[in-house]
């Protein structure tokens, strides 16, 4: 009987941490958030509501995945902010597990990669944990709809993690495309591939 009532404390608890932090879903409105800049300015969603929409990226300086991407990323951002849909980076994670992903290391990688657009710091990591963002790199493309955004896209950058042009299959470019045109996105779900990101220990 002890150990029924274990299992079943256990399986409520889950259930209960699921339900109170489950992370956004497709449809789901994105809530306001505000963020230290690499520029030192503070950057918010709603700064972006003359924009169709907004391409938010979780990433960071120092995972594999992220360096490999991290070209595409600016080329997302080349791409599409002037047609309305501009990417964000956002870096959430611990310093104290990666020294490597400190502010001022995001300062310089972005300064060093000419980043056009702004590079975040979630030092507090709640914006990652609202979006229920895990890897990076973590995609959530973001459509304006009369002042709220809400998701449209989550997952992958495409499905080739080594070179950009061996991937046939582009899911951020298909979707921003599908959001233009005002068409249905041909794949609005895939996995995130990349490294966990680093969450404070508690």
């Amino acid at each position: 009987m002890k150990i029924k009532s274990l299992i079943l404390i256990v399986f409520l608890f889950i259930v209960v941490t699921a339900a109170i932090n489950p992370g956004y879903d497709l449809g789901d409105a994105v809530a306001n958030f505000s963020l230290k800049s690499v520029d030192h300015k503070m950057v918010s969603l709603t700064d972006y509501k003359s924009e169709k929409g907004v391409i938010v990226i979780f990433d960071c300086n120092t995972c594999p995945y992220s360096k490999s991407y991290n070209d595409r990323i600016i080329a997302l951002d080349k791409k599409y902010r002037t047609q309305g849909f501009p990417v964000v980076a956002i870096n959430a994670n611990d310093p104290a597990t990666s020294p490597g992903d400190s502010f001022e290391e995001m300062v310089a990688h972005a300064k060093k990669k000419k980043y056009s657009f702004p590079y975040l710091f979630d030092e507090k990591q709640e914006v990652a944990k609202a979006f229920g963002a895990t890897n990076t790199p973590h995609v959530f493309v973001l459509k304006n709809d009369q002042g709220r955004f809400h998701v449209a896209y989550i997952g992958a950058i495409d499905n080739n993690v080594k070179k950009a042009e061996d991937a046939d299959k582009k899911y951020v470019e298909d979707a921003v495309e599908a959001l233009i045109a005002g068409k249905d996105i041909p794949t609005a779900k895939t996995k995130a591939i990349g490294c966990g990101i680093k969450w404070k220990k508690s």
